[in-house]
C-alpha cells in the first residue's frame, strides 16, 4: 500500500510541479527529441551544472516512462536525513551508490546499477562526478566506462544542457527562470578500451556543445 502510494506521489510530483517549473516557468527548446530512448535499459549521460539538471532530465520522457528512470545518485549525499533521503528516492527515484563506504568494504559501489540494468531501467549519470562551474564541462569520470564495458549492448545517450547553470547554479538556492537548450546525442556502445571510450565521450559532449553554442549566436 506505501509502496503504490509513493508510486502515485512521484507521479503527481512530476506531471504538475515539475512539469509546470520546467515548461512553463523555465521553458525549453529540446533538439532531437527522437533520440532519447523508448524503454530501457538504456544510461542517460549529461553534462551537470544545477541543482535542476535530474528534474529537467526525467521531464523530458513521458510521463508512462517514469517507474523506469532512476537518476544515479552519492549516497553519502542524499541519504542525510530521514525526509531528504524519502524525497530523493521515493519522488525523484535516485539509486544511491556508496562511493567510498562501498570501495571500503570491498563491494563494487556500480552494484545497484547493475540489478537496475538487468530490471530494465533506464539511469541517468552526470559523468562530472559533481556540479560544474555554468556553462563548463569537467573532466568526467569514469564510473560509465565501467557500466559501458559490464553492459556493451546497452545504449549509451549523451545530452548536453545549456542554460541551466544560470538557472539555479551550485552554491545558490534563489530560482531565475532561464531558457534553457537541451541537446540530445546519438546512442553509442562501449566496444572499445577505456582510454578510447573516454576519448569518443570526450567528443561527444564538445560536438554537442559545439552546436549549443552556434544555436546561441
Amino acid at each position: 500500500m506505501l509502496k503504490q502510494m509513493n508510486k502515485l506521489l512521484r507521479y503527481l510530483f512530476f506531471a504538475t510541479i515539475v512539469k509546470f517549473v520546467v515548461l512553463i516557468i523555465m521553458g525549453l527548446n529540446v533538439r532531437h527529441r527522437e533520440k532519447l530512448p523508448s524503454k530501457g535499459p538504456a544510461i542517460i549521460i549529461a553534462n551537470h551544472n544545477s541543482h535542476l539538471d535530474t528534474l529537467v532530465l526525467i521531464s523530458l520522457f513521458k510521463l508512462k516512462l517514469l517507474p523506469q528512470i532512476h537518476p544515479v545518485a552519492a549516497a553519502d549525499y542524499f541519504l542525510t536525513s530521514k525526509l531528504f533521503a524519502w524525497f530523493s528516492k521515493e519522488l525523484i527515484g535516485i539509486i544511491p551508490i556508496n562511493r567510498i563506504d562501498g570501495i571500503k568494504q570491498g563491494v563494487d559501489p556500480l552494484t545497484p546499477c547493475y540489478k537496475a540494468l538487468d530490471e530494465g531501467q533506464i539511469l541517468i549519470l552526470f559523468p562530472e562526478g559533481t556540479r560544474g562551474e555554468p556553462e563548463k564541462l569537467s573532466e568526467f569520470k569514469k564510473g560509465v566506462f565501467h557500466l559501458g564495458e559490464k553492459y556493451p549492448n546497452v545504449p549509451i545517450i549523451p545530452i548536453f544542457m545549456h542554460g541551466l547553470g544560470k538557472a539555479l547554479p551550485k552554491g545558490e538556492y534563489l530560482f531565475v527562470p532561464f531558457f534553457c537548450d537541451i541537446f540530445i546525442g546519438d546512442a553509442f556502445f562501449c566496444k572499445t578500451e577505456k582510454e578510447e571510450f573516454m576519448k569518443e565521450l570526450n567528443e561527444r559532449f564538445e560536438q554537442l556543445s559545439s552546436e549549443g553554442d552556434h544555436s546561441s549566436q
